[in-house]
C-alpha cells in the first residue's frame, strides 16, 4: 500500500511532487530546504537553512508516525563543499544512538537559491 504524507509544519511543494511517501514500511522523505514554513521564506545563512531544512525532515518524519531513530539513509546536498565542516557540527547533533548511511553530494545550484538540500529514507518495521 502507498500512502502519501503531508504536513503544514513543514514547506508547501514548490512542483509536482509529495512531501513524502510511504511504501510498506518504508518512508521517502523528498528533498527539504531550508524554508521557514510559516513564512516561506528562505533561511539567512547557511546554519539557519541547515536547521529549518532538519526541522521540515522532523515535522514529515513525525506526519507519518516516524522519527530520526527510523532514518536509514539521508542525502544532502550543498551548493558549496565549505559548508561541509559545518553541516557536520549542525546534523551530529540530530542522531544520538547511532548514524544512518549518508551521502553528500555538491550541487551547482538548488532551488530558490537555498545552499543545502536533505531528503531522507526512513524504516520502521510494525
Amino acid at each position: 500500500m502507498i500512502e502519501r504524507i503531508h504536513t503544514e509544519k513543514a514547506p508547501k511543494p514548490i512542483g509536482p511532487y509529495s512531501q513524502a511517501v510511504k511504501a510498506g514500511h518504508y518512508l521517502f522523505v523528498s528533498g527539504q530546504l531550508g524554508i521557514d514554513p510559516s513564512s516561506g521564506k528562505l533561511g539567512e545563512g547557511l546554519e539557519e537553512q541547515v536547521n529549518l531544512a532538519l526541522a521540515n525532515v522532523k515535522a514529515i518524519l513525525e506526519q507519518a508516525s516516524y522519527s530520526w531513530m527510523d532514518v536509514i539513509k539521508v542525502t544532502v546536498y550543498l551548493t558549496d563543499i565549505s559548508d561541509f565542516q559545518k553541516f557536520n557540527e549542525i546534523y551530529s547533533g540530530v542522531f544520538h544512538t547511532g548514524f544512518p548511511a549518508r551521502s553528500v553530494v555538491v550541487a551547482k545550484e538548488l532551488p530558490t537559491g537555498a545552499r543545502i538540500e536533505i531528503e531522507v529514507v526512513a524504516y520502521r518495521p510494525e
